[in-house]
């Protein structure tokens, strides 16, 4: 019965899920260069064609952490452009854009040296790396924001999920590449060009998808195109635009935006601070995503063949073999969490439990580290190796997938491409930092890396439990009342445990806090037929 309801579910929603779909494909941009430049790094062809295998050891590293940092810095300048572009153009014209700039930066990354001086070439690496970042960076701002804005609530976060579902998708395929041409294709030149050429193959396909797609109709609601935003959000819940369900949720953007509509730059900037609500619905996308980068997966997933000799497996084939199994798994994980975990257990719980696991994890790593020093394979290194697997699952439960949901339903409507400009930015800007500082770190500080990553996962996880409210289930015009009053009390109502802490004291229902703001009245239909459309309000 589950399972019949399930794809029926599915069918009832095919279009939802092809457009976030679609829209998705965007992240494998950043996964595929995760996967790509972390392996290719560990090539003799690559470090010999370019004079890295010449460099002193702490040479490499600084080099490691430069050209693998660049990508992030022009990520960070891409983000900065998605309030501005994708207010004026839209999210779905931005979102092409990203993609034709991310192919262009391939497309040097895979000619880089051809006809030049090796000085030459590695100058226009690092600028191709940058070019194909400003995409990088767009498509992550936009993609959560354009699928949120488009998806019903009831399957909002899983298909608002599927942004690091195609990451850990396209950091696998790129791993699985990297292995193959390591394997099958002789030390030339054209054994690390081939994942580069190869990395076009997710732009293009992103770009085809994306053609057909409607725009977002919270952003056709500000620029009062109210006829096209009906037909958007009839068009995912596959009824007319003369549905009630689309009329009552079309009415309910309408209301929020009133007053909202065109507003400047500066002013978003103002309104983010207008009151205490609003503050702190802009504030917390970034503090998740600031959360999601100190988990230390992005310096992990770059660097695994490095972590992985450090265990004991030793030998690129052999790293890099280990490095794809890593990725399959990890795929594996994200999407049983978007499937089972996401809309069942909810936001909060898979935030908890993802950091409380990969905490336990990265300290035992650390452990080992610091005891068993040399590369060589003991018995506690199979179980550290088990554990590197088990801290990749756990970020795959809760700091992968959710913190780009709970951002997007948790930004305003009339403010959510600013804040989530802002808060991928600090995505950017802490993933640069840390992936410069990662392999500096691993040669310094080495088992004390993986220390301050672990007690980073238990205060996230601590933050997850006391402060943050549960937003399953809850229309995105809803989500204002969860900060509203006792935020603290009501995260801990929707905690494991959390009552024990509040006597009898409780926060006031969000229905009846709905009620008594009075905002639908005009909207409302009695009785069972008002149950009817609710389940269709995105």
């Amino acid at each position: 019965m589950g399972r019949k309801n399930t794809l029926s579910g599915i069918l009832r929603y095919r279009n939802a899920y092809m457009l976030a779909l679609s829209a998705s494909m965007g992240s494998m941009f950043y996964g595929w260069d995760i996967g790509l430049m972390g392996d290719i790094l560990t090539l003799e062809s690559f470090g010999d064609y370019f004079g890295i295998n010449k460099m002193s050891a702490s040479a490499q590293a600084n080099f490691n952490g430069n050209i693998v940092s660049i990508l992030q810095a022009g990520c960070f300048f891409g983000v900065l452009c998605t309030s501005w572009a994708s207010g004026r153009f839209g999210r779905k014209r931005s979102l092409i854009a990203s993609g034709v700039i991310y192919i262009i930066g391939s497309l040097i990354q895979a000619v880089v040296g051809l006809g030049s001086s090796q000085v030459v070439a590695l100058r226009v690496l690092y600028f191709g790396r940058f070019v194909a970042g400003i995409g990088v960076g767009m498509v992550s701002a936009l993609a959560p924001s354009y699928i949120s804005e488009c998806m019903p609530r009831h399957i909002r976060g899983r298909c608002t999920g599927l942004v690091q579902f195609s990451g850990s998708v396209g950091m696998m395929l790129s791993f699985w590449v990297n292995y193959s041409t390591s394997i099958n294709v002789p030390s030339s030149d054209m054994q690390w060009r081939m994942p580069f050429i190869v990395q076009l193959v997710p732009g293009v396909l992103f770009v085809l998808l994306m053609l057909p797609q409607p725009e977002s109709p919270r952003w056709l609601v500000e620029k009062e195109r109210y006829d096209e935003a009906a037909a958007t959000l009839a068009y995912v819940v596959r009824t007319s635009v003369e549905d009630e369900a689309v009329i009552f949720t079309l009415d309910e953007i309408k209301a929020d935006f009133i007053g909202k509509q065109q507003i400047s730059l500066l002013a978003q900037f103002r309104m983010m601070g207008e009151s205490r609500t609003t503050a702190l619905r802009c504030l917390i996308p970034s503090i998740v995503t600031f959360f999601q980068q100190w988990t230390g997966m992005n310096a992990v997933n770059y660097f695994n063949p490095q972590i992985f000799a450090k265990l004991g497996i030793t030998g690129t084939s052999s790293s890099l073999f280990a490095t794809g199994i890593y990725g399959s798994v990890k795929v594996v994980a994200v999407g049983l969490t978007l499937a089972f975990a996401a809309e069942s257990w909810g936001r909060k719980l898979c935030l908890f439990i993802g950091g409380l696991g990969q905490g336990l994890t990265m300290l035992w790593i650390g452990g080992f580290s610091a005891i068993h020093p040399q590369n060589t394979i003991v018995p506690a290194g199979y179980v550290s190796i088990v554990a590197l697997y088990l801290y990749g699952l756990f970020f795959c439960l809760g700091w992968g997938p959710l913190p780009w949901v709970v951002a997007s339903e948790i930004a305003p409507n009339h403010l959510r491409a600013i804040t989530l400009t802002l808060a991928i930015s600090v995505t950017w800007l802490l993933s640069f930092m840390i992936s410069r500082l990662t392999p500096v770190m691993l040669e310094r500080m080495e088992y004390g890396t993986f220390f301050l990553f672990g007690v980073c996962c238990m205060i996230m996880a601590a933050w997850a439990y006391f402060m943050l409210p549960e937003t399953k289930g809850y229309a995105l015009e809803d989500v204002k009342y969860l900060f509203e009053k006792d935020v603290i009390v009501r995260s801990l109502e929707d905690a494991p445990g959390g009552r024990v802490f509040l006597g009898g004291r409780r926060a006031m229902p969000v229905e009846k806090m709905r009620r008594a703001a009075d905002v639908h009245d005009s909207s409302k239909v009695g009785g069972e037929e008002s149950n009817e459309v609710a389940d269709l309000r995105i």
